[in-house]
């Protein structure tokens, strides 16, 4: 079971990384077989969800592996608390080049109480780009609020994930990753949801640099790229899929654009290609924020958008789903397809240019009774998207060993084994995912006490960002 904040999820000790694996991108003739599948988190276990709940299999916060059929339904026990909100997302990662159907094929994902009562809603992501396959997330969840009613007691639940699909749409399993997320009760009132018009819906022009700066884009939620406020390029090949992450604090928002070069098809033609480029936003727990919105393409250069809600504590209580999930700070994923089909300009790929504004001064976060975890932005986040930087780049220069000897409180003596667990973070710096056996740190165990609100600029430097894996 991978497990931690995301920071410290994915955790491993530096000599790990001197196994580099290969990044995407490469320039080549693009085609199914050369194009990189999801890379799953490091040391997540494989385990087989059942049919029956009375065979479920027990899972705690973590991440997991698992594979679902069409048609198949597959359930999970936990067992949780009353004070503590849960996040159970599920990630669909079909062989890059295997048949789908917009809006037919599609993953289903609820959570039930033990009467068999669903809380909330059930989340149901699907393809939206011209039969183009590519990773699908979302999440269910259990929130803890005043006053309600509906899945509030502790006891046992089931994380129930389903796979819908023609026959028509290609028939292997698809990896499905789980990742079970624990959010901190807070230490005083539930802020309220934000009043109608206390922020602005107009998109703002997008960002203008006169710089573009270099991006390495992951296969996934595990190895996506950092990046910060700037125009950043990358490169990308039809069927293709390119993950970023950003951090957005509390109090802040994201207007975003991806954009496509002009090109000359091969017959030299204007040829239309419907669904050409999408962009997806992703919250720090997996959860949907704004579907893959595709544009097309006929030669001319082309741009897909995005632009979300600020980020705040009462936005869960909205009814809007792209706003609800602007619920909390922390890490937000960027996902970026290029359609198959466009192999008619870009044979062998092509560069394309990525604009992340991330608007708004960061505000104190709600208060929560413990560490924040995932739910938080640190000093640390901030040098890595600044950078632009691998994991594999911090560790050389020294950013996550800077942060680390910071976060050590006056009179800790460094063990002498300090360079044994000497750690990178495996989601939070991007590091490339591998199977393996390394666990990671449970959310919590810490050297000193982050601030359970988010890192506001002038106390970047006062908070601890580095701990040593659970149980030294």
């Amino acid at each position: 079971m991978v497990t931690g904040r995301t920071t410290n999820r994915g955790l491993a000790v530096l000599a790990a990384l001197a196994v580099v694996a290969l990044l995407p991108g490469t320039v080549g003739v693009a085609s199914a077989d050369n194009i990189p599948g999801y890379r799953p988190a490091e040391g997540a276990p494989t385990i087989k969800g059942s049919p029956s709940s009375a065979n479920s299999p027990q899972i705690k916060p973590g991440i997991y592996r698992d594979s679902i059929k069409r048609g198949e339904e597959k359930r999970y026990a936990v067992s949780l608390d009353a004070k503590t909100s849960a996040y159970f997302s599920a990630v669909a990662a079909p062989t890059p080049g295997s048949k789908v159907e917009d809006y037919g094929d599609k993953l289903k994902i609820r959570l039930e109480d033990n009467d068999g009562t669903t809380c909330g809603s059930e989340a149901s992501p699907t393809f939206r780009g011209g039969g183009t396959a590519y990773p699908l997330a979302d999440y269910a969840n259990r929130t803890i609020e005043d006053g309600s009613s509906e899945c509030q007691e502790a006891g046992p639940y089931y994380l129930v994930i389903s796979r819908e699909g023609s026959a028509t749409s290609g028939p292997d399993p698809w990896p499905i990753e789980l990742d079970y997320l624990e959010e901190p009760p807070l230490k005083g009132s539930t802020p309220a949801k934000p009043g109608d018009g206390s922020w602005s819906t107009a998109t703002p022009a997008p960002r203008t640099d006169p710089t573009k700066r270099s991006a390495k884009g992951g296969t996934g939620f595990n190895d996506a790229g950092s990046v910060a406020s700037g125009v950043w390029k990358d490169r990308i090949r039809p069927g293709e899929t390119r993950f970023y992450r950003v951090p957005v604090d509390w109090g802040q928002r994201l207007n975003l654009s991806a954009e496509l070069p002009n090109g000359t098809s091969g017959n030299g033609s204007s040829a239309y290609v419907s669904n050409a480029l999408g962009l997806g936003v992703y919250n720090p727990a997996r959860g949907l924020v704004s579907a893959d919105s595709f544009v097309s393409y006929s030669g001319k250069p082309a741009t897909a958008p995005a632009f979300t809600a600020p980020v705040d504590y009462g936005n869960r209580f909205n009814s809007t789903d792209s706003v609800k999930a602007m619920r909390f700070a922390g890490w937000y994923y960027l996902e970026v397809t290029l359609n198959p089909d466009a192999a008619q300009y870009f044979r062998k790929g092509t560069d394309f240019t990525l604009r992340v504004d991330v608007r708004g001064e960061a505000k104190a976060g709600p208060g929560y009774a413990k560490p924040a975890g995932d739910f938080s932005v640190t000093a640390e986040d901030r040098e890595m998207a600044r950078t632009g930087q691998t994991a594999q780049e911090a560790s050389k220069s020294g950013t996550l060993m800077t942060v680390a000897y910071a976060g050590i409180g006056t009179g800790v003596v460094l063990l002498a084994g300090l360079g044994a667990w000497t750690v990178v973070a495996r989601r939070k710096a991007g590091a490339p995912a591998a199977t393996g056996p390394a666990l990671i740190p449970q959310q919590g165990q810490q050297l000193s006490s982050q601030a359970s609100q988010p890192t506001l600029p002038s106390q970047q430097d006062q908070q601890a960002q580095f701990r040593p894996p659970q149980g030294w």
